[in-house]
C-alpha cells in the first residue's frame, strides 16, 4: 500500500473539539451532561442536525427542531442557536504545521467536513480575524467538501468517494482523520487507514505511524 493522500475532518481535528463547550452549555442550563451529544446521535440520518448539515433547513428551523428534539427527551430550554455557538473551536497549530509538511512531501490533502450553513466557511467561525485564519488553512487543501454545500454528509460513504474522485486517488491509498468513530468506520470499510482523533499529540503520532515515518 502506498499512501498518496491524507484526508482530514475539520472541527475536532484541525480545530479543537466542541464537546467541552457542549458540556459548559449543559452545566449553565442545569441539564444532564452529554445531552447534546445524545440528541445528535438519536435518529442521526434525519434529525435536525442531519438536515441542517445537508442544508435542507435554515438556522431558524434548526433552532426550533433541535428544541423539540430536546423536549422529546424531557429537556426544556435548550435551543439550537445556543448549540451552534459552541461549534467553532480553537485552531491547533501543530495540525496546521502537519498540513504544510504533507504538502511539502508531495502528498495530496483534502478536507471532508460536516458543517452547517451558518458562520464563515468550513469552520463555522464567527469574527473576521478567526474567519481569515480559517480561510488561510482551508486554502492549503487540494480539495474541500462541505456537507452543507454538497448535500451529503458523513458517515454516508458517498462523501468519501467524492473526495477520492476529486483527488484522483484510490481509497486504499488514503489516510483519514476524524474525531468521531462513526465517521471513521465507513472510511475504513472503503479501504482507507482511519485514525480516530482523541487529541492533537495522539493524532499526529498515529499519522506518522501510518505514513511509515
Amino acid at each position: 500500500m502506498t499512501i498518496e493522500a491524507v484526508l482530514w475532518d475539520f472541527g475536532g481535528v484541525i480545530l479543537s473539539s466542541p464537546f467541552d463547550k457542549f458540556t459548559e452549555l449543559e452545566e449553565s442550563l442545569g441539564i444532564p451532561k452529554d445531552t447534546i451529544r445524545r440528541i445528535n446521535v438519536t435518529n442521526p440520518d434525519d434529525n435536525a442536525w442531519a438536515k441542517f448539515e445537508r442544508a435542507e433547513i435554515d438556522r431558524d428551523a434548526f433552532d426550533t427542531l433541535f428544541a423539540e428534539e430536546a423536549e422529546a427527551i424531557g429537556v426544556t430550554g435548550l435551543r439550537g442557536r445556543a448549540v451552534l455557538k459552541c461549534l467553532s473551536g480553537d485552531i491547533r497549530p501543530a495540525m496546521v504545521d502537519m498540513l504544510d509538511e504533507l504538502k511539502a512531501r508531495g502528498f495530496k490533502i483534502g478536507c471532508i467536513t460536516n458543517n452547517v450553513p451558518t458562520g464563515k466557511g468550513a469552520g463555522m467561525v464567527r469574527g473576521k480575524e478567526k474567519a481569515a485564519a480559517v480561510a488561510d488553512i482551508m486554502a492549503r487543501f487540494d480539495h474541500v467538501i462541505e456537507s452543507s454545500k454538497a448535500g451529503v454528509r458523513k458517515p454516508d460513504p458517498r462523501i468519501y468517494q467524492m473526495m477520492c474522485e476529486a483527488l484522483d486517488v484510490a481509497p486504499e491509498n488514503c489516510i483519514y482523520l476524524d474525531d468521531l468513530g462513526i465517521n471513521c468506520k465507513p472510511a475504513a470499510r472503503l479501504g482507507m487507514v482511519a485514525i480516530k482523533v482523541t487529541g492533537e499529540e495522539q493524532a499526529l503520532a498515529d499519522l506518522r505511524v501510518a505514513l511509515g515515518d
